[in-house]
């Protein structure tokens, strides 16, 4: 497969993943780069994708501010090959895409970005990339799973995430803010409440939006 971030252009790319190609959605700035974004969508299982509102706002906002961003369809969404792994593969396809785009970049630093189920994600990835010493230079993790949520769905969020912003709204409804502050409490692992918040930050985004650029302002 060719390598499409060569030539740096916006738009839908396929690149190699662990059970086929990947799509992923890259976002160019028109200066100088600040370095790579990796940005996750939420459960595609309940219709997210890398279009989903919340990525999409981030993902604009941090091109915006110079970052080359890369959105990844997760697999089953869009054009991604193989089925919804229950964010095991997904890991392993978005520590592919970092490699992937370390490798063409690499004096550009790497920020990890994710929302609800991309937040878990991104967790296992930044954990993953930590232990191999190549930790992500920040991290942003919004409306994160952990424990058992709504849907009967159960997540094994890995604790100790390094240079990470975790956000969460007060009123979730999806994921109660109880649970993750269970998962903050081992590691005394700052939480970012924002107040009157659903889990999609209805009316919110521009708070979300801020926090965000303001953890991975150079």
């Amino acid at each position: 497969m060719t390598n499409p971030f060569e030539m740096l252009q916006t738009g839908a790319h396929l690149v190699p993943g662990a059970v086929g190609p990947i799509e992923v959605i890259v976002d160019v700035p028109s200066g100088a780069l600040c370095g790579i974004a990796i940005v996750a969508h939420p459960q595609p299982l309940l219709g997210g994708h890398a279009m989903h509102k919340v990525p999409h706002l981030l993902a604009r906002a941090l091109c915006d501010a110079g970052w080359l961003v890369a959105r990844p369809n997760f697999r089953g969404a869009g054009r991604s090959a193989g089925k919804h792994d229950a964010g095991m593969g997904e890991t392993q396809d978005l520590l592919m895409l970092h490699d992937h785009l370390r490798a063409r970049q690499p004096g550009l630093r790497v920020a990890l970005v994710g929302f609800s189920f991309g937040a878990f994600v991104q967790a296992r990835v930044a954990r993953e990339l930590a232990d191999r010493g190549e930790a992500a230079w920040r991290v942003c993790l919004a409306g994160m799973p952990s424990g058992e949520v709504d849907g009967g769905r159960r997540y094994e969020t890995p604790t100790d995430i390094p240079h990470a912003l975790v956000v969460h709204g007060e009123r979730d409804e999806r994921v109660p803010l109880a649970a993750v502050l269970d998962w903050a409490r081992f590691r005394v692992q700052p939480v970012v409440v924002v107040p009157g918040a659903d889990h999609f930050f209805t009316g919110k985004l521009p708070v979300l939006r801020a926090l965000v650029l303001a953890h991975l302002a150079p």
